[in-house]
């Protein structure tokens, strides 16, 4: 079970000042918008950025070199993070908040640079599919695949290269030197992701931020039978919960089989255990 948090930017007041001096796992850099959710989420912990995703879950379950993570879920615009998903059904963590932020991006240079110096426009590749019309308007622009936003930034500043520049959040220009060129140039301004802040099961008491919680995220397998869906989710209905979403992915060996995600707000916590026995 999880609270959640809303965000209309970077510059939030925390969700919680009792989750303090903690070790985040995320997957990118510093000055990412991964960071900036772990700002709002947990205040200033200690970030430990990750270059892929799986790294993150493997920090967090096996290695035990932090003691929580920050991973995106879920875009308003680009849907579901589908590998997060996956993760989170492969490895033993709990959800315990989560928060959703605006995404702008930014057009980010070398001080100095002009457009008329860049040729090459360096992202993650969601970012890059979010500013098509920047590219419609600037076809001498080549796009640019990159594993992070943040970590676009801190290559271009790293090489010193005019001819590129990087798309990313406000933030990542302080933190590696850049120069903001262009502000805002995402193709649909109500670009939000949601974010999960994910735990050990047995840490879960300790680091749950305060408040009641009025959210859960749960997973589920049902039998090939007509009308075997529908039976859960009335089984949900019936306690007066919100589904607020559901998401299928395949069962890993089990071809045309799949698990569903649901997340549910309720008002009373103890609805939670009844929804969950009762479709045990």
């Amino acid at each position: 079970m999880s609270c959640d948090v809303h965000c209309e930017g970077c510059q939030c007041e925390k969700m919680s000042e009792e989750i303090k001096l903690v070790r985040a796992a995320i997957q990118g850099e510093l000055g990412s918008n991964s960071h900036a959710a772990a700002r709002l989420l947990l205040g200033e912990p200690q970030i430990v950025g990750c270059t892929v995703s799986a790294e993150v879950f493997d920090s967090l379950t096996r290695l035990r070199t932090v003691d929580v993570a920050v991973l995106p879920i879920e875009n308003s615009l680009h849907g579901s993070v589908a590998e997060h998903y996956d993760l989170l059904l492969a490895d033993d963590v709990v959800v315990l908040a989560e928060c959703r932020l605006r995404i702008p991006h930014m057009l980010i240079v070398v001080p100095g640079t002009k457009l008329g110096e860049i040729r090459r426009v360096l992202s993650h590749p969601v970012a890059l599919s979010q500013c098509r019309k920047f590219f419609a308007e600037h076809p001498e622009l080549t796009a640019a695949p990159f594993y992070d936003t943040a970590g676009s930034v801190k290559h271009i500043i790293e090489v010193g290269d005019r001819s590129q520049a990087a798309i990313a959040s406000e933030p990542a220009a302080p933190q590696y030197g850049g120069e903001i060129l262009l502000r805002n140039i995402e193709d649909n301004p109500e670009n939000f992701t949601r974010f999960f802040l994910l735990a050990r099961p047995e840490d879960a008491k300790s680091l749950r931020p305060a408040g009641v919680p009025n959210k859960m995220s749960v997973a589920f397998t049902i039998e090939h039978r007509p009308g075997s869906l529908v039976e859960a989710l009335q089984r949900m209905a019936n306690e007066n919960v919100d589904l607020t979403r559901i998401e299928s992915r395949p069962v890993p060996g089990r071809p045309w089989e799949y698990v569903f995600y649901v997340d549910l707000r309720f008002s009373v916590p103890d609805a939670a255990d009844r929804i969950l026995k009762s479709l045990q």
